[in-house]
C-alpha cells in the first residue's frame, strides 16, 4: 500500500506536519518523528523564538503548515496579541499526548524499526567476523 500525497488534502498535510521527538522520547519509544497534534508539548529549536521553555500546542493550522504554541505570541500594532506560527520541523516534541490511536502508531513504528535493524551489520559484528 503506497501513501499518496496531495498537498491540498488536509489529511495528507497531517503526515507532512511531523516533528522530531526529543532524545529521551526517541530512546523510550524507538521512534524518530511523529505527526504533531494539539496538546503535545514542544520546544522550539530554530529561529527567533528558540529557547529552553516548553510550550503546549494550542492549534495545528494545516492550511498554513504551522503550529501555534502556548506562550509564543506577539503584539499587533493595535495592541492585540496573536500567536506566531512555527513550522513543525522547527520544534522538538518533549511530551506526547497519548491516546489509544497514538499508542498504536508508536507501536507500529517501533516494530518496523526493529525489523529494519535486523539485517544491518554493526561495527562490532563485523569486527567479530574478521
Amino acid at each position: 500500500l503506497t501513501m499518496k500525497f496531495n498537498k491540498m488534502v488536509t489529511s495528507s498535510r497531517r503526515k507532512m506536519m511531523s516533528s522530531p521527538l526529543s532524545k529521551e522520547l526517541r530512546q523510550k519509544y524507538n521512534v524518530r518523528s511523529m505527526p504533531i497534534r494539539k496538546d503535545d508539548e514542544v520546544q522550539v529549536v530554530r529561529g527567533h523564538y528558540k529557547g529552553q521553555q516548553v510550550g503546549k500546542i494550542v492549534q495545528v493550522y494545516r492550511k498554513k503548515f504551522v503550529v501555534y504554541i502556548e506562550r509564543i505570541q506577539r503584539e499587533k500594532a493595535n495592541g492585540a496579541s496573536v500567536h506566531v506560527g512555527i513550522h513543525p520541523s522547527k520544534v522538538v516534541i518533549v511530551k506526547l499526548k497519548i491516546d489509544k490511536d497514538r499508542k498504536r502508531i508508536l507501536d507500529r513504528k517501533a516494530r518496523s524499526r526493529q525489523i529494519t535493524d535486523k539485517g544491518k551489520h554493526t561495527e562490532e559484528s563485523v569486527a567479530m567476523e574478521s
